[in-house]
């Protein structure tokens, strides 16, 4: 599959689904780091087996070089920041400041010379920046001062997020297939996340237990997002990649409202509006790019 806004939107709604379904495992008791760990492993070795059955791929050179940064930038990092920040400021404002990594990815990419955005994807990115301000600002206009320590602990999050997005497509090693590299990658993200996890209060296994269909739910809508992940990564390049926190966050906010019980002012609404038309716009440039190759 090689059309870019099917990608993006397959796999923006599967990692739309982290979020909702991090934040009641953690309110189960799950240890943040675990559960990210339990995300990696899951799909790491689902999308292995697909890269088995359906991927040929020979020796590559620096696989498990490239796979370990990856990790850590794309995985290890933002994924305990998503997890620890989701219980203080919510599933729905979690998922928007990940939306936000388009403008960290455009400028790196930019200043980088890396599949730069054409200045139709900046606008987009632009619009769509504008699009989560909005809601960030609509949905937390008056913040408590523990709760603003966490929102600017998670606003780290979609700087590693676009520094990870660049890293990818400048180190891609050469000859590996997309399922393969999204299964290491997450295979190798599993031993620090463990590490972490043991440091923050231990590899406590019963809280797991007790919820076994929200665990099989998100190993399943993690599968489904590295299945498209990495092909979506060399389709359509990083910036473009980026926006599937765009969509994240509408299905964020969207779970939320519906079986979280979040609430949020119609001002939210305008922004995710905006946010689509963001979208739009970068798809348009996308296509645009692919006329001219």
């Amino acid at each position: 599959m090689n059309r870019p806004l099917v990608l993006l939107l397959i796999t923006g709604l599967a990692f739309g689904c982290n979020f909702p379904l991090g934040k009641l495992a953690v309110a189960a008791g799950v240890n943040p780091a675990l559960w990210a760990a339990i995300i990696c492993l899951g799909a790491g070795l689902a999308v292995g087996v697909a890269a088995r059955l359906f991927e040929t791929s020979g020796e590559v050179s620096g696989l498990y070089r490239y796979a370990a940064t990856s990790s850590i930038i794309s995985n290890v990092i933002p994924l305990a920041l998503t997890f620890a920040a989701i219980p203080h400021i919510g599933s729905g404002l979690t998922a928007i400041l990940v939306a936000t990594s388009p403008v960290t990815t455009a400028i790196l990419s930019m200043g980088l010379r890396i599949r730069p955005p054409s200045p139709l994807g900046v606008l987009g990115i632009a619009v769509g920046l504008a699009g989560a301000v909005t809601i960030i600002v609509a949905r937390h206009a008056g913040f408590a001062a523990e709760e603003s320590r966490w929102l600017l602990l998670a606003a780290l999050i979609p700087v590693f997020l676009g520094a990870g997005n660049v890293y990818r497509t400048a180190a891609w090693p050469q000859g590996a297939g997309p399922m393969r590299l999204g299964a290491i990658v997450n295979l190798a993200a599993v031993p620090p996340l463990l590490a972490l996890a043991w440091m923050l209060g231990g590899l406590e296994l019963a809280p797991l237990a007790a919820i076994p269909a929200i665990v099989v739910g998100q190993v399943v809508a993690a599968t489904v997002m590295y299945l498209t992940f990495f092909r979506l990564q060399a389709v359509g390049g990083p910036t473009y990649l980026s926006q599937i926190g765009y969509v994240a966050a509408a299905v964020g906010v969207a779970v939320g409202l519906s079986f979280l019980g979040e609430h949020y002012p119609p001002l939210v609404w305008v922004g995710i509006a905006v946010v689509a038309a963001g979208i739009g716009l970068t798809t348009l440039a996308q296509a645009r790019a692919v006329k001219l190759a």
